[in-house]
C-alpha cells in the first residue's frame, strides 16, 4: 500500500487508491489501457514497465494498487475469476505431497478446485470446523502448508476467529489464506489479524453490479507477492483492462453499498426470525449465533448475505426461490439487486456427498440494496 495512503480512511482509499489522474489529460478516472502490447524505446527500454499486457497493465495496475491499499496489504494482484486466483495461489505455495486444511463450510467452486483438480496433483486435505479452533489444530499434521478459511463461510455464515487461527498457523509453521468475499474489506481486514493472504471474488460486493467477473489476492508479505505475480504471469489468467476499470468502479461506492447493504439483511433477519414458516436463521448479526460475539470483534457490521430453513424439506425450500419475483433466482451475490437461491441444488451442487454437504431445506439470499419494505413484502409471499 502507498504511504500516501495508510492514514486515509476506507472511504477515501477506495476512491482515490490507485485512481491517479491520467498524466496527459487530467482525467480524473484512469483509462481504459485496451492494448495488448507496448512500444519499446530501444531493446530493453521499458516505458512504465509495460512491455505485455498479460504481465502488466495500466489499468490492471491501478486496480491492484487500490486492492492493495484497501486491505492493508504491500501486493494485490487482480485475476480473471476468484478460482483463477485460488488457483494461481495454490500452485504458488504448494507442490505434490503437501496437505491443506479447509473449512467444513466453503464455497462449492473452491471444494471442486481441492476435490477435482488440486487433489489429482498429488495435494491433499482435511476438512475442519474453522469455528473450532481446536478442530483446526487437529487436522494439521507434518505435511501441511495452508490453513483455508472462509469467514462468514458460504452458505452457512460460520465465522471464524481470523486472530486465533492465525495464531495456530504461526505455531505450526503453515500459512493462513483467508476468503474475504462474503465481508468485503469494508467489513473486514484478515491482514491485519494476521492472515497472510486474501482472497477475492471480485465478482460480488468489490464489482457490486453483477456485470464483471473477476478475483483478486492480496499479501502484506513483499516476497510472497513477487512469488504470485510470478506465477500470475507465467499462468496467464489475469484480469483484463475493461474488466478491472469496471472493478475500480464499482469499487468507489463499495463502503455506502455494504451500510445499505447490511440495514437491509438486519431488518430481513428480524422478520425472518419471527415466521412461522422459517425453522432457522443463520445470521452473524444475532445475538444467539454461535459466532456473533466474533464476528462482532473483527468485523465493522454483519453483512449482506442470510441464510434460512424452511419447514417441509427440500420442495418447500425449492418453491420459496420459484415464489420470489422482486428476489431474483439466480446464482452469484453482492450485486445491488437482491438474488434468492437453493445451495443445495445450485451453488453447492458440488459438495454434494461430502463433509461439506448443505441442508436441503436451505435458502440463501444476497440482500440488496433496494426499499426494504419492497424485499420484505416480497419474501413474506414467497414464504406464502
Amino acid at each position: 500500500m502507498s504511504d500516501q495512503h495508510t492514514h486515509q480512511s476506507f472511504e477515501t482509499r477506495a476512491i482515490h487508491a490507485g485512481n491517479t489522474a491520467d498524466p496527459l489529460t487530467g482525467a480524473v478516472v484512469p483509462p481504459i489501457y485496451q492494448v495488448s502490447t507496448y512500444k519499446q524505446d530501444g531493446v530493453g527500454g521499458l516505458r512504465g514497465g509495460y512491455e505485455y499486457s498479460r504481465s502488466a497493465n495500466p489499468t490492471r495496475t491501478a486496480l491492484e494498487e487500490n486492492l492493495a491499499a484497501l486491505e492493508g496489504g504491500r501486493r494485490g494482484l487482480a485475476f480473471a475469476s476468484g478460482l483463477a486466483a485460488e488457483d494461481c495461489l495454490l500452485r504458488t505455495l504448494l507442490v505434490p505431497g503437501d496437505h491443506v486444511v479447509i473449512p467444513n463450510d466453503a464455497y462449492g467452486g473452491t471444494f471442486r478446485l481441492f476435490a477435482k483438480v488440486v487433489e489429482r496433483w498429488g495435494v491433499d486435505f482435511s476438512v475442519a470446523n474453522t469455528s473450532d479452533v481446536e478442530s483446526v489444530r487437529g487436522a494439521i499434521n507434518d505435511r501441511t502448508k495452508l490453513i483455508w478459511v472462509e469467514t462468514p463461510s458460504n452458505p452457512l455464515l460460520g465465522i471464524t476467529d481470523i486472530e486465533a487461527v492465525a495464531g495456530v498457523a504461526r505455531q505450526a509453521g503453515v500459512k493462513l489464506v483467508v476468503d474475504n468475499t462474503f465481508a468485503s474489506p469494508y467489513l473486514q481486514q484478515p491482514l491485519g489479524l494476521g492472515a497472510d493472504v486474501v482472497v477475492h471474488s471480485l465478482t460480488k460486493y468489490m464489482g457490486g453490479h453483477s456485470d464483471v467477473v473477476g478475483g483478486a489476492l492480496v499479501t502484506a508479505d513483499a516476497e510472497l507477492g513477487e512469488e504470485l505475480a510470478y506465477h500470475q504471469n507465467a499462468m496467464g489468467a489475469v484480469a483484463g483492462p475493461f474488466d478491472s476499470w469496471i472493478v475500480l468502479r464499482g469499487i468507489k461506492t463499495l463502503a455506502v453499498r455494504m451500510d445499505r447493504h447490511s440495514e437491509n439483511a438486519g431488518k430481513i433477519v428480524e422478520m425472518l426470525t419471527q415466521h412461522p414458516k422459517v425453522i432457522q436463521v443463520l445470521y452473524p448479526g444475532l445475538p444467539e449465533h454461535p459466532g456473533h460475539e466474533v464476528a462482532a470483534k473483527q468485523m465493522r457490521s454483519f453483512g449482506g448475505m442470510v441464510s434460512f430453513r424452511v419447514e417441509g424439506g427440500e420442495a418447500a425450500a425449492v418453491e420459496v426461490c420459484n415464489r420470489a419475483k422482486l428476489f431474483t433466482l439466480g446464482e452469484s451475490l453482492g450485486g445491488v439487486e437482491s438474488l434468492i437461491e437453493h445451495p443445495g441444488r445450485m451453488t453447492h451442487a458440488s459438495v454434494a456427498g461430502s463433509a461439506l454437504e448443505v441442508p436441503a431445506d436451505l435458502v440463501r439470499l444476497s440482500v440488496g440494496i433496494e426499499n426494504v419494505d419492497d424485499l420484505l413484502a416480497d419474501l413474506r409471499e414467497a414464504l406464502g
